[in-house]
């Protein structure tokens, strides 16, 4: 759901300073390559105008090597991502999603778990891109 999101406010113009150009791309720390998104967040995603057709990504160390940015949505989300690079300048580039703590995961919570999350991604998302790309 960040993946939609992030690229739907791009490439709306909401992040200053950048655009479509931003390759946004969203992978997890215990994801299964290849699981379909949840019905829940693409309901969340539809109302707001998203259609996104994703599947989850594991997170790699050369996605990170590779990657501008990388934003986790906890802290043990950030140390993880930072342990696959430990050691090499990339793990600088892993940062929170939301400084002001962590967005729990909204799996099994119910759509308007979902709904909050999305609604809190709107509001931390551009910020958090514009000063950090």
């Amino acid at each position: 759901m960040a993946e939609g999101i992030a690229r739907q406010l791009l490439e709306s113009g909401k992040v200053p300073g950048h655009g479509g150009e931003v390759f946004v791309a969203s992978a997890g720390l215990a994801a299964w390559d290849g699981s379909p998104v949840s019905a829940e967040a693409l309901d969340a995603m539809r109302r707001r105008g998203i259609r996104f057709d994703g599947h989850s990504k594991r997170l790699t160390a050369e996605m990170i090597r590779k990657a501008t940015l990388v934003l986790g949505m906890t802290r043990s989300h950030v140390v993880g991502a930072r342990a696959l690079v430990a050691g090499e300048p990339h793990q600088d580039k892993v940062h929170a999603l939301d400084p002001a703590g962590d967005l729990e995961d909204p799996i099994g919570m119910g759509q308007n778990a979902y709904d909050s999350l999305a609604t809190r991604l709107e509001r931390v998302l551009p910020d958090r891109l514009s000063s950090l790309l």
